[in-house]
């Protein structure tokens, strides 16, 4: 039987959590001098740093999407709604847990940060957001284009919206939307992602895997001209629009560029797909939620407000930080898909026991 699996997908995303571990580790833990800032290695590793969230908001957005639309059915309610649904309002409670500190509750305070909103939970209305757009446009076509064009629109009016003042609002709302109002990710400009994904899930939801050397090859040119050209457009093109506009995305182009760099990953991957059948990336990436979460317990000291951060925050040398955050990546992967093989054999020996 053919099987339905993106593997190149999966192993981007495994890919991407890794990516994520590390960041985390380095920038929470290593004592940055000037000299380090100052030195290439650290200019590399904190710009690709920089596209792990969108490579993550873009992959969930195509993810969903075909899921979605491979569970449509004939005369029959797709079962992928409920499940999206349920899986959204999981990635918003967990975003909030994460975000708690019970000692500072038991003294009948809320810590701040827990009203600055976490990737899972923006991730979480990403889902929502394209299944609001699922159910709007029945065409397949149109949806498609609608996405694209609110991908672009979230993405070329960024200057517009990206300092605005919504103190009006209560804050636990406010953050949610834009930059200016406290957190690190927030609906726009982060859910244009998630909708050049969805346009992506549309795209390829018949693509053939032998068609994946083309794509790749595509995916490299797009990437490479947004990363290098994209600025120079935008400068050009304001001479035909009025106002600023265009001359304040092309000055602060990073959602461009980081698209870009996503396509450029996405083409790599695509070409390295033959060698990425391997169950490990399978197991890493389709286990990103529970690394996520344990990850955030042990460095940052979820609920407790006991964690790494907390003993050695700022503190190691760089070698201290590199070797931490490899032994870091290994433990708290390997404790969750250890636990998640223990506990899929207990399922199995449940489910033995129940029919006998």
């Amino acid at each position: 039987m053919k099987s339905n699996r993106i593997y190149f997908l999966d192993a981007l995303r495994a890919f991407a959590i890794l990516m994520m571990l590390q960041g985390h580790f380095i920038s929470g833990l290593l004592d940055a001098t000037p000299a380090i800032q100052e030195s290439n290695l650290y200019y590399w590793w904190d710009y690709c740093r920089g596209f792990t969230a969108p490579v993550f908001f873009t992959i969930t957005g195509w993810v969903f999407t075909y899921l979605l639309l491979k569970g449509e059915q004939k005369e029959a309610p797709n079962p992928r709604i409920r499940k999206g649904i349920r899986r959204s309002v999981e990635l918003l409670l967990w975003g909030y847990v994460l975000r708690l500190n019970l000692p500072m509750l038991f003294h009948g305070k809320i810590n701040g940060s827990f009203w600055q909103p976490d990737v899972l939970q923006i991730i979480g209305l990403g889902i929502l957001f394209v299944l609001g757009i699922y159910r709007i446009f029945k065409s397949r076509s149109i949806r498609a284009f609608a996405f694209l064009c609110l991908a672009l629109f979230i993405f070329f009016t960024e200057p517009l919206y990206s300092g605005a003042d919504l103190s009006f609002l209560p804050k636990g709302i406010a953050g949610y939307m834009v930059k200016g109002n406290g957190g690190v990710f927030y609906l726009f400009p982060w859910l244009g992602y998630v909708a050049i994904g969805a346009f992506l899930g549309h795209l390829f939801l018949e693509l053939e895997k032998k068609h994946y050397n083309f794509w790749g090859g595509i995916f490299l040119v797009f990437g490479y001209l947004l990363v290098n050209y994209s600025s120079s457009w935008w400068m050009y093109f304001h001479q035909f629009f009025p106002g600023d506009l265009m001359k304040d995305v092309a000055y602060n182009n990073f959602l461009f560029i980081r698209l870009g760099n996503v396509f450029v990953l996405l083409a790599l991957f695509m070409w390295l797909e033959p060698l990425l059948k391997n169950r490990l990336w399978q197991q890493i990436g389709s286990n990103t939620l529970s690394i996520y979460i344990l990850h955030y317990f042990v460095l940052y000291g979820s609920l407790s407000g006991l964690g790494l951060y907390k003993f050695l925050k700022k503190s190691l040398a760089p070698t201290e930080a590199i070797g931490g955050a490899i032994l870091f990546m290994f433990v708290i992967t390997l404790l969750v898909l250890t636990y998640r093989k223990i506990r899929s054999r207990l399922d199995v020996q449940g489910s033995i026991f129940s029919r006998g």
